[in-house]
């Protein structure tokens, strides 16, 4: 299959990985390497395209500005390493893009934070609103509270939540290996680069090889499993050589890369995990004018809202149904039960009125809706 062109895709999460941000020797950032990849940001960010980085570096830089011998680190010490280095991590971020007249916005997350409900809407929302202002969002994950039991462990994976949580089309992992390769390239002269893989089958996972094997080789592995979660939640992924400067105008160049398809795109995807995976957790019943609006796309209103049942939390899958009970379709609510009662039938400016808050204008977003019979994903 031909491998796709990047400039079709509009919204980009790009994962940095530690040993290609920070020399390991030194303990410092590689300052024109990350210049390049600043301009190459920059310039997909000109193109009016959205960017996220997922950058990995803070218990690195930590460990270096405290002075900290070589070795594994305990726990404790890795969470002090960590909040040193997010701060310095964040200041270069911030520094490099600015200098490109980019704003930066940090976000921390954790494990839970892509895993339950409520959090996830929480952190998609911000990630919304940085992306809505044309700021580039920095995100990493928490190492300052994350244990050992409930963290990623590694930036591949979290990058591909992140991408699938930010509805992106697109993830770039950055590695210090080119692609996917069919033997391991260092033993094997006559190894070869896999350019495109339509779907990861138990072959193509034989060639990352199993964790903690010889075969095991630059944390393939990992980056099978978070292309697992990218193309199973609507984005394509690919693996490229960040060893080089300017790597993102070398994948638009043609340059070589393993691409990583998939037949979905990010909101059908999710739209089909909203209408089929998710047990709602109660049911609110809608006007006509909501029942069309809804059918022309646009996402419901609290004013459209005449009857809420059922006890849900904020984030919950919910049935909408019609004046008649006719089932409209399902989506995930942005209010707790109690408070979605008490401002159904308002207009959005009475909301802050009422529960004493600004909060979200609309009852279900559109993109957190499917209109149409249960379980049917409506025609874009």
């Amino acid at each position: 299959m031909k491998r796709p062109s990047l400039n079709r895709f509009r919204r980009i999460v790009v994962k940095v990985g530690s040993s290609l941000l920070i020399d390991s020797e030194a303990g410092e950032v590689r300052s024109s390497w990350l210049s390049a990849l600043a301009a190459d940001i920059a310039k997909l960010h000109r193109e009016g395209r959205e960017v996220l980085i997922v950058s990995s570096g803070s218990i690195a830089l930590g460990r270096s500005r405290l002075k900290l011998p070589r070795g594994t680190l305990k726990l404790d010490e890795s969470q002090g390493a960590a909040a040193v280095g997010q701060i310095a991590l964040a200041r270069i971020w911030s520094e490099v893009l600015d200098n490109h007249g980019i704003r930066a916005g940090q976000i921390l997350v954790t494990l839970q934070d892509t895993e339950e409900r409520r959090r996830y809407l929480n952190a998609r929302s911000t990630i919304a609103k940085l992306l809505e202002w044309r700021a580039v969002p920095v995100i990493n994950e928490n190492d300052t509270v994350a244990t050992n039991e409930i963290r990623y462990g590694d930036n591949d994976r979290l990058a591909a939540r992140v991408a699938t949580m930010a509805s992106a089309d697109l993830l770039i992992l950055l590695s210090d290996i080119d692609g996917l390769y069919d033997a391991p390239p260092a033993g094997n002269p006559n190894a070869r680069l896999i350019p495109v893989v339509e779907s990861i089958t138990a072959e193509i996972e034989a060639m990352a090889g199993e964790a903690g094997s010889e075969l095991s080789r630059g944390g393939m592995r990992t980056k099978i499993e978070a292309a697992k979660i990218a193309t199973t939640g609507g984005t394509h992924m690919l693996i490229a050589s960040g060893k080089i400067e300017h790597p993102l105008r070398a994948i638009a160049d043609g340059g070589r890369c393993t691409w990583f398809l998939t037949p979905a795109n990010p909101i059908t995807a999710r739209k089909r995990w909203i209408a089929g995976s998710l047990e709602p957790k109660g049911t609110l019943t809608i006007d006509a004018g909501a029942v069309a609006a809804l059918r022309a796309g646009k996402s419901l209103l609290p004013a459209g809202v005449i009857r809420i049942d059922g006890q849900f939390a904020r984030g919950d899958a919910v049935i909408v149904r019609g004046p008649d009970t006719h089932e409209i379709g399902r989506g995930l609510i942005a209010y707790d039960a109690e408070d979605a009662e008490k401002i159904k039938g308002r207009s959005s400016p009475d909301v802050m009125a009422i529960l004493g808050i600004s909060g979200r204008a609309e009852m279900i977003h559109r993109d957190d809706l499917v209109v149409g019979p249960a379980g049917v994903i409506p025609a874009k």
